[in-house]
């Protein structure tokens, strides 16, 4: 009986392998279908709600959006709990809670899980430490200037995107600043070159 025990045990250990690997290829099977368009209507759904997403985040603040969404999905699951409460008690069945199956699986996370991702990131974060400051303590001066060019380059297409439209609403305030700036750096230069000693000499000459 001991060896039939044990080739019983052998076969539903690699059955259970098996189920896990097939799951793992449908699961990018199915990305990859949703990447190449395999079905426009999966693919539309999915492109749509990303799209939503990231104009959402450029709107609103990342609290908002997170917000809105757990409210979204807290009304979807009330009306639905709602909905299957109404048709059991039409149809007098005794299904139970429809979310029973979610509600009874285990969504705890061990702790040597939740120990080896603090690992993970504690070591991407002391490594991006030790960039920044082997960056911005000029270890190497020519990666130095690389950042500093890369982030000047940056700042200035920020600015060659986002300065003209602004400056076309508020062109009106804009140019009153301009003009108040301009004469008030003409002022100050002309009293500087007044208490010039050569302006002094020059006003006596002429």
């Amino acid at each position: 009986m001991e060896p039939m025990t044990q080739s019983a045990q052998i076969s539903s250990s690699q059955g259970f392998a098996d189920g896990q690997n097939s799951a793992a290829k449908e699961s990018k099977l199915s990305v990859k279908d949703l990447i190449h368009w395999r079905d426009p209507k999966k693919s539309g759904l999915v492109f749509g709600l990303s799209m939503l997403l990231l104009l959402s985040l450029a709107a609103f603040s990342v609290i908002s959006v997170v917000s809105y969404l757990l409210l979204a999905l807290l009304c979807v699951t009330i009306t639905f709990r709602i909905y299957k409460s109404v048709v059991q008690a039409v149809q007098k069945s005794n299904e139970g809670h429809p979310f029973k199956t979610l509600i009874d699986k285990d969504v705890s996370i061990p702790p040597e899980t939740f120990r080896k991702h603090v690992d993970a990131s504690l070591t991407y974060i002391n490594r991006a430490l030790k960039q920044m400051s082997r960056l911005f303590l000029v270890e190497d001066l020519v990666d130095s200037l690389k950042v500093s060019v890369a982030a000047a380059f940056t700042h200035a297409d920020i600015l060659l995107f986002a300065v003209p439209p602004v400056y076309e609403k508020n062109k009106t305030q804009i140019d009153q600043y301009i003009d108040l700036a301009r004469t008030q750096v003409n002022t100050t230069i002309a009293k500087l070159q007044e208490k010039l000693p050569g302006a002094v000499k020059r006003s006596k000459t002429e």
